[in-house]
């Protein structure tokens, strides 16, 4: 039964009107009772109530909120417990360490209420996580500290001799600040012959006292009456206020004033300006004369209705003197009395009835806001907890409340006026960081009002997106040779989200160029993804190469994206050209013969290099840098080609040395050259004979040349020596396997498609005819140089080679053993062979004959 009763918010406390008064009494200046609601959640929460006497010292327990709302005191800090106020003062205060209401500021009921009753003040108690929200109400019991008291210390009656007995004279009513039982309850006058004392109560309860006249006045007699009104309220202790009444007993006049009407009821609407007409009280007196002329004025009123009507005493108009709010009073009750000119008074009421204009805006009062809330909020989140109040009645005080469409948010109607915003739809913040909500209130009135609210939301920031590039992929270019430490190039990635969750590293992941790991060549700044190359690079051995480069942010958990950085190597011009043709080397350069008979055109050789660069810069150009007699040659500026550029001449020096530079189209270009030594002959062996010839020409090098040729020439004797010692080695050890394994006379290996006749033999080289020689190829020679031998076989007619086999064993036998003991001396000659002009088709010249030191099939030699 008390659960139930409690549940629907019932009170439970003594009534003062029951047994135990002075018991009873004492317990209503402290706290009466409480109303304790049970709240199963923030939308279904009923009132508490308390009672506290007014007058109570600042400090005072008004109750524990903790016990009665059944809540652990640790808790109140720790969920933000405030205590909100709804009037405009802070009478009380939360202590949350003890959970204790109490009273911040002494309570004046009367200053508070005035005659209000009950005196009522609200607060909310507001926790958070969760959020919950108590409504309290205190209710202020009146004190009895304030006497009765009356507007004037003395009251003149003016009342006629023979007036009827049982008249009645109403009284003043005495004023009591203090409601209820500490008003005012009871008058009393003073002991007299003449007047009793009526007392009686109107509508409202209060009590108000008429004199009325018990035995017949005689002016003649007693002029002049004096009587002591005394007031007393129900308090206690009990509290009185007095006055004197003075009756003057005039001469006979018996005529009473009367009203039109005993009451008046007139509507006022509120707002009214100064001087509007409310109503005209009309009274008449059937005497004449003097005792007909008859003056208005208020009877008993509050000095609030002396601010707001006045009263013209001659015509009985009633107009407004201050503003009329409906707010503060919906009804005035005036008393209006009529004098006539012997002092006869009558009385009639006045009721005013204020009408509401729609003069207050809805007051939207915000009781708990989480400015900032995180963008992953899930629907139906609280964000707000406001409450709407409108101080008009009737439909100007119905209020309709809403937010602006476009926001993810909705209002939610909890408690009577009092809203929750919440999420309504999901929130992200990088497309809209923070939402200024406008919270709109409008009455229902005519005009409508309205109020608005701006409630500022922020979204904090979740990491939900990860670091994007602001390229698909990336192409940087650097040219080789590049020192290290070199920027390359810079990778940029944005991540919507802020502060921590938006800072960007940058790494590159595991990978190689060629051999070599991608962190021994390429560096990333983390900070500002900066490309860097740690070492030089060349163009020839990595054209380009591709590193994956992650960048991740700095959230939890952490988000990352990856792009492809292609690095493409630029070529540059460090690599001079190369000659394949002819090979340069520390040796002699190679000798080309030209017949004197060729024409121009005629090909000499060709300049063969190679550029181990790319693009322009391995483009080669050929000229003719230097030669003995530069008009004689010309270079082919892309081939290489070198020819004949006029007929050759008898003056033309036999030996010509050229100088071809190869250039190629870098920039700054490089070059290379290549000298090539060109000998002008008639016959092959006389061109031998006159290289022997320096001409006088090339002993006008300078010093620095000769130096050069003199070096190298000790260096090419030193070879010399050691290629003629092997060749004898060869010879010897040759001659030892030919015994063993060869008892045929014939020492020669004959191939019977080798042409005999070397006019049948046409070359495409550089010589116009194909001439034999005896050669010995000097082995392991890297210069492929020939050494023209002494001739092994005489010039002989062909019969006679036919003809004498055994004669010409023996003496090639006889002159191979003479070569070969000239060969192991160092003394290797070189033989001419004539032809004389009358030799016919098929003569021998000369036979070259070669040895090899190995055996089988592998000594077996060809000759072309």
């Amino acid at each position: 039964m008390a659960a139930a009763a409690l549940q629907r918010g019932l009170c439970f406390g003594s009534d003062p009107g029951m047994a135990g008064g002075m018991e009873n009494r004492s317990r209503k200046r402290q706290v009466l009772s409480f109303f304790l609601c049970l709240c199963v959640s923030l939308g279904a929460c009923e009132t508490i109530r308390y009672s506290v006497p007014e007058e109570k010292k600042s400090g005072s327990l008004v109750a524990n909120i903790a016990k009665d709302l059944k809540l652990d005191v640790g808790k109140l800090s720790g969920r933000s417990a405030r205590l909100i106020s709804k009037s405009s003062k802070q009478y009380f205060e939360l202590n949350t360490r003890s959970g204790d209401v109490i009273i911040k500021e002494k309570i004046d009921r009367e200053d508070l209420c005035g005659l209000s009753d009950p005196c009522l003040l609200q607060f909310e108690i507001v926790l958070e996580n969760p959020l919950q929200l108590y409504r309290m109400e205190v209710q202020i019991n009146d004190v009895n500290d304030n006497s009765p008291k009356f507007s004037k210390n003395e009251f003149v009656f003016k009342i006629p001799e023979q007036i009827p007995i049982n008249t009645r004279f109403p009284l003043e009513r005495a004023q009591d600040s203090d409601i209820g039982t500490n008003g005012v309850q009871s008058y009393e006058i003073s002991s007299n012959e003449h007047f009793s004392l009526d007392v009686l109560s109107r509508g409202d309860g209060s009590k108000y006292a008429e004199l009325v006249l018990e035995k017949q006045l005689d002016r003649e007699e007693q002029a002049q009456l004096m009587l002591i009104l005394t007031a007393a309220d129900g308090g206690l202790p009990q509290r009185t206020g007095t006055a004197r009444i003075r009756v003057n007993v005039l001469d006979n006049n018996d005529n009473f004033p009367q009203f039109s009407q005993s009451v008046y009821k007139v509507q006022l609407m509120e707002n009214s300006p100064r001087d509007t007409l409310v109503t005209k009280v009309v009274a008449s007196d059937l005497d004449q004369g003097s005792n007909a002329e008859i003056t208005y004025s208020f009877g008993e009123v509050p000095d609030k209705v002396l601010k707001l009507f006045q009263l013209n005493p001659l015509s009985g108009e009633i107009t407004v003197l201050g503003i009329i709010d409906f707010e503060d009073a919906a009804m005035y009750e005036i008393e209006i009395q009529a004098t006539d000119g012997g002092g006869f008074t009558s009385h009639c009421k006045l009721l005013v009835e204020i009408k509401d204009m729609n003069d207050n805006a809805p007051e939207v009062t915000l009781t708990s806001l989480t400015s900032t809330i995180p963008e992953d909020s899930s629907p139906e989140t609280v964000v707000a907890l406001f409450s709407v109040r409108d101080r008009d009645s009737g439909d100007n005080g119905r209020t309709l409340c809403s937010i602006q469409d476009n926001v993810p948010f909705a209002l939610k109607s909890t408690l009577k006026d009092y809203y929750e915003l919440v999420t309504q739809k999901p929130l992200d913040r990088e497309k809209v960081p923070e939402y200024n909500i406008t919270i709109t209130a409008t009455d229902r009135g005519t005009p409508k009002l309205t109020s608005v609210r701006i409630i500022r939301v922020q979204l904090s920031d979740i990491n939900d997106n990860p670091p994007v590039f602001n390229e698909s992929s990336y192409v940087m270019y650097l040219k080789e040779n590049n020192p290290p430490g070199l920027l390359i190039g810079t990778v940029r990635a944005a991540d919507l989200d802020t502060e921590q969750n938006a800072k960007v590293t940058y790494s590159a992941l595991p990978g190689n160029i060629g051999d070599l790991p991608f962190s021994s060549s390429i560096s990333i700044n983390s900070e500002n993804g900066n490309v860097y190359a740690l070492q030089s690079l060349d163009y020839e051995q990595t054209r380009d190469f591709q590193v994956t480069v992650r960048a991740a942010d700095g959230g939890s958990p952490q988000l990352s994206s990856e792009v492809i950085v292609r690095v493409v190597i630029i070529d540059e011009n460090d690599n001079a050209p190369f000659i394949l043709y002819p090979l340069q080397n520390s040796s002699a350069p190679a000798n080309d013969l030209v017949p004197r008979s060729a024409e121009a055109g005629y090909l000499v050789t060709k300049v063969v290099a190679v550029d181990g660069d790319s693009g322009q810069n391995s483009w080669l150009f050929y000229q003719l840098l230097k030669a003995t007699d530069p008009s004689l040659f010309a270079v082919g500026l892309q081939t290489g080609e070198v020819k004949i550029s006029r007929p050759i001449t008898s003056p033309d020096s036999v030996k010509q040395k050229l100088i071809v530079l190869v250039r190629d189209n870098g920039e700054p270009p490089r070059s290379t050259t290549s000298t090539l030594n060109v000998l002008l002959v008639d016959g092959f062996s006389d061109a031998y004979m006159q290289l022997l010839d320096v001409p006088q020409e090339e002993e006008q090098q300078d010093t620095l040349t000769l130096y050069l040729v003199i070096s190298l020439s000790f260096i090419s004797f030193l070879f010399l020596v050691s290629v003629v010692t092997i060749i004898a080695i060869r010879l010897y050890k040759t001659r030892q396997c030919r015994e063993q394994y060869v008892p045929s006379s014939r020492n020669f290996y004959s191939d019977g498609s080798f042409p005999t006749n070397p006019a049948e033999t046409s070359g495409t080289g550089t010589l116009p005819q194909s001439y034999c020689y005896e050669v010995c190829l000097t082995t392991g020679s890297g210069t492929s140089e020939f050494k023209f031998l002494r001739p092994l076989v005489p010039s002989l007619p062909a019969d006679s080679i036919a003809a004498g086999g055994s004669i010409f064993d023996s003496q090639i036998n006889s002159q191979l053993k003479e070569e070969k003991e000239s060969v192991r001396e160092g003394r290797a000659s070189v033989s001419e062979d004539s032809i004389p002009r009358s030799s016919g088709e098929g003569c021998i010249v000369n036979k070259v004959i070669g040895i090899n030191e190995n055996c089988d099939q592998n000594g077996w030699l060809s000759y072309q």
